[in-house]
């Protein structure tokens, strides 16, 4: 069994799910309740049972899928729930399913009754390798992502990636961006071997792995965000302004990874009209990611759309747009601004991609 230790938690490698049972045995829980959404409710607990038959007495706390829904109000109705099954501050959630259960269900916990104990599963790669380390919860509002939220440490977050099995091609993908971003920002001989895989579902555990590994030592180096970690949030600040977009705008919104892919392209065009980023890593990272991902129509005329949600984000320093850059392939700088043209510029640049 594999563990990455944090300062207040450990991140434990276990298919069998075992080490959740000497977790819960270390304090006396009044009572444990399960976090999933409609998916992750249907298709990855039962595995979870099956694995565990011994805690199907567990209270179940369902919410619906998709990122739209990591809102205010759907975290009150987990909020009532807690409070219908008479949670007291002895309680333990688990959040079992991919990132906005883990983001959602953490801000729940921290916030419920001043805070109760939570516990992370992640059952997506997405989730893995980025939303459930780090110790970030939080939701969205006005279609701005996690612009709600704590700092707050889960008792453990248990990685089974037998739970990966149940995903389909998209959200693999979709996680996989995340794990190149790992290797752009800190280490170029992984991001080298993660963009030879010829498919994202060929991943392997121990490629999982040190994606984390680079996370977590990012996040221990800087726990509250005030320095090195802000170089996590690479390909974010477009990405998240594009999701937003079309989360408002498609029948088909795009998915977390797929909006920060086009981040991540855009953001190096940035890098290296600003901190000189080469030529020729910018093109390595543009076809890394267009490799995997399906150009996206970034509709003319919605700049002042996108340049509007940037100004909202929560990165931002006295009204300038924030950004965090790579000078090269496994270095990254943050802190950096840029003017609403280059932005512009940086998305004609994905647009004029041959794919």
């Amino acid at each position: 069994m594999k563990t990455i230790t944090n300062n207040n938690y450990q991140i434990i490698f276990d298919n069998s799910l075992e080490s959740l049972k000497a977790i819960i045995a270390k304090k006396p829980y009044s009572k444990i309740f399960i976090l999933t959404d409609e998916v992750t409710g249907s298709v990855c607990l039962p595995v979870f049972q099956a694995k565990l038959p011994d805690f199907d007495t567990f209270d179940i706390i369902e919410v619906p899928n998709g990122e739209e829904n990591k809102t205010i109000d759907f975290c009150i109705g987990i909020w009532r729930m807690l409070l219908d099954f008479e949670a007291d501050r002895s309680a333990l959630l688990i959040n079992l399913g991919g990132g906005v259960v883990t983001d959602m269900g953490s801000f729940a916990a921290s916030t419920f009754k001043r805070g109760i104990d939570f516990l992370q599963i992640p059952t997506t790669l997405l989730s893995q390798v980025d939303a459930s380390v780090g110790g970030k919860t939080g939701i969205d509002m006005d279609n701005v992502k996690n612009v709600i939220g704590t700092f707050a440490q889960p008792q453990a977050v248990i990685i089974a990636t037998d739970f990966l099995k149940t995903l389909d091609q998209r959200q693999i993908v979709s996680g996989f961006a995340e794990v190149i971003k790992h290797g752009i920002i800190a280490d170029s001989a992984f991001f080298n071997e993660i963009i030879a895989i010829e498919k994202p579902e060929e991943i392997t555990e121990d490629q999982i792995y040190h994606s984390i590994e680079i996370k977590n030592k990012v996040v221990i180096a800087d726990p509250f965000e005030k320095g090195i970690r802000k170089t996590l949030n690479y390909g974010h600040t477009i990405g998240h302004a594009i999701e937003s977009w079309s989360l408002r705008n498609n029948k088909k919104p795009l998915l977390h990874g797929e909006a920060i892919a086009i981040g991540m392209i855009c953001e190096a065009y940035l890098a290296k009209e600003l901190l000189g980023l080469p030529e020729s890593d910018l093109e390595i990272i543009a076809q890394a990611f267009l490799k995997y991902f399906d150009k996206y129509d970034i509709k003319t005329g919605i700049e002042h759309d996108l340049l509007e949600i940037m100004q909202n984000d929560k990165k931002n320093v006295a009204g300038k747009i924030n950004f965090s850059l790579p000078d090269k392939i496994g270095n990254c700088q943050f802190d950096v601004f840029a003017d609403e043209q280059l932005i512009k510029d940086s998305l004609n640049f994905y647009r004029d991609l041959e794919s």
